[in-house]
């Protein structure tokens, strides 16, 4: 999931658009679901050579790109390059090859490569690490750009929260009309190729060239959605896989983000009470509940007068504080910008957090997989579930639902949700999820887990950040470690839930100076730019 642009971010939700008619009911219909036939293709082997990312060049990265069918479908058919990085291994005990996604889906892959440094005791040595910018994603060739100057994610826009008509209206009108500029992309040959089983045979592609008789794999939060294609797809060539912050593929997509609205609300408050809990340090006052009295209260004030010279609305205070219900890394940051804000109108800081607009490839293949990868209900019973839902969790709803309503429009045709199956895989698979992730729901882990019974999930106990293994945790790390390393994991609880639970990834320390610009805790494993690239693919899918 990510925030590709500035509109609000999280994995999933369809939104709202000019179709009429359709459905009245308020609850979510169970998707319809299908199975897609892997198509037979080897591609070329990849020339490899320099990078020109500086970061992966320090890492001693090689870069190329791997020639793919446009449609599997026609294996011999129009070809597209997917931009691949790897960093070799260093350690003989070599345990292959694996690959990562960082999520979205839209996120930018090729800084993945570097993963293998994150991993503890010196096993991701062990291994050759692949990253990849997903087709349509970056340079990837062809990139997938609507209207990098989409007025949804500028600044001041009309309120999310649509109780005048004419900002209903507007939002209607301007996710309609991106829609249509999808249609007219000069890449528009990848909307009717761009699901996420077609971004699964690019996987396997990869695996072929590179020769491995099996994938081992690295997912985050959209990028565990992948996983599940690739192993419900090709389920005897899985090897080690991780997933970390683990969609439900039952609920995808629009039914993943109605539950999103509801968690972010929850972790919104949550994160309002520990404000409280450090009223020494910000100085809003001791009572969470008033905190977030005070916030809506401030979003109307914002609604009639922006601030930060006109580019501080409602929304964009709302997108900014977005990050605190996904991570605990920039609790303190975003906590002292808002406490500045609210005792002396001073808003810049808060909008130098807001992404500037102006790349919308995120975005824009964001909604070409999550718009065609499964059925998405219409206008009517999108505003009934919003309103039913908004009533009591405000914070997301609205935003999420005009984040995902180009999908009213899309001008590819949607196809029916992929039915995810574990039965055939025999490798086990190590899933970690935090009880109150809000951008991919717990509940949703456990039932992945009930459909991958090879699998064992680590639960961070309360916590609520997303994807957030490699944090320093030596209860996940270790058993991280451990499994890449000899492939084992413990034994499997017969119980339905998690099957160990570590101590979550923990709130920085309440401080009067910010520490840094990265979302980084005291022992994150990760480089800061590594942390912030996952942050920005997760938050970009919402």
């Amino acid at each position: 999931m990510k925030r590709a642009l500035t509109i609000v971010a999280s994995v999933v939700t369809a939104a709202a658009v000019l179709v009429p008619g359709g459905s009245s009911s308020a609850a979510p219909q169970a998707p319809q679901v299908t199975q897609a036939k892997p198509a037979s293709y080897t591609p070329p082997a990849p020339v490899w050579g320099a990078c020109t990312n500086q970061r992966l060049i320090d890492a001693g990265a090689q870069c190329a790109m791997l020639e793919v069918p446009l449609d599997y479908d026609k294996p011999k058919g129009k070809k597209i390059q997917i931009a691949v990085s790897r960093v070799l291994h260093t350690n003989p005990d070599y345990k292959g090859m694996i690959a990562g996604n960082p999520g979205g889906p839209g996120g930018s892959g090729l800084g993945m490569a570097r993963l293998g440094a994150a991993i503890p005791n010196g096993v991701g040595a062990k291994y050759d690490w692949y990253g990849f910018d997903p087709r349509g994603v970056g340079s990837s060739q062809p990139s997938l750009s609507c209207n990098p100057n989409y007025p949804g994610a500028g600044y001041d826009r009309p309120n999310y929260v649509p109780t005048k008509k004419k900002d209903l209206k507007w939002w209607q009108r301007v996710t309609k009309k991106y829609a249509k500029a999808c249609s007219k992309s000069d890449a528009k040959r990848l909307l009717k190729h761009i699901h996420t089983t077609d971004v699964a045979q690019d996987l396997e592609s990869l695996r072929k060239a590179v020769g491995a008789p099996k994938l081992n794999y690295y997912g985050f939060s959209y990028g565990t959605y992948l996983g599940q294609v690739y192993a419900t797809m090709f389920p005897k060539k899985v090897g080690r896989f991780v997933w970390d912050g683990v969609l439900n593929a039952d609920r995808a997509f629009y039914e993943s983000n109605v539950d999103q609205n509801i968690a972010f609300d929850k972790n919104i408050r949550t994160y309002f009470k520990w404000l409280a809990q450090n009223d020494a340090v910000y100085g809003l006052g001791t009572s969470g509940k008033a905190i977030r009295k005070g916030y809506y209260k401030l979003l109307k004030r914002l609604d009639k007068q922006p601030a930060a010279e006109g580019r501080l609305g409602p929304d964009e205070l709302g997108d900014v504080l977005l990050s605190a219900g996904y991570y605990v890394y920039d609790w303190n940051t975003i906590g002292l910008a808002y406490a500045k804000f609210v005792k002396t109108g001073d808003g810049a800081d808060l909008i130098a957090m807001y992404a500037e607009p102006g790349d919308d490839n995120g975005f824009a293949v964001y909604n070409a997989v999550q718009c065609t990868d499964a059925k998405w209900p219409d206008w009517k019973q999108t505003e009934a579930d919003a309103w039913r839902v908004h009533k009591k969790h405000p914070f997301l709803t609205w935003g999420n639902t005009w984040y995902n309503a180009p999908c009213l429009n899309w001008p590819a045709k949607s196809q029916q949700a992929f039915d995810v199956s574990g039965k055939k895989v025999k490798s086990p698979i190590l899933m970690i999820a935090e009880t109150k992730d809000a951008a991919t729901v717990f509940s949703g882990a456990v039932a992945t887990r009930k459909a991958f019974p090879s699998s064992f999930l680590i639960e961070g106990k309360g916590g609520t950040t997303h994807s957030g293994s490699l944090s320093g945790i030596a209860c996940t790390d270790d058993l991280v470690a451990s499994y890449l390393d000899t492939g084992v994991l413990p034994k499997r609880s017969k119980k339905k839930r998690s099957d160990l639970k570590c101590d979550p990834v923990p709130p920085p320390a309440a401080s009067a100076s910010a520490r840094g610009t990265g979302p980084l805790t005291v022992d994150d494993r990760m480089p800061a730019d590594l942390r912030r690239l996952l942050v920005e693919a997760q938050s970009s899918g919402r």
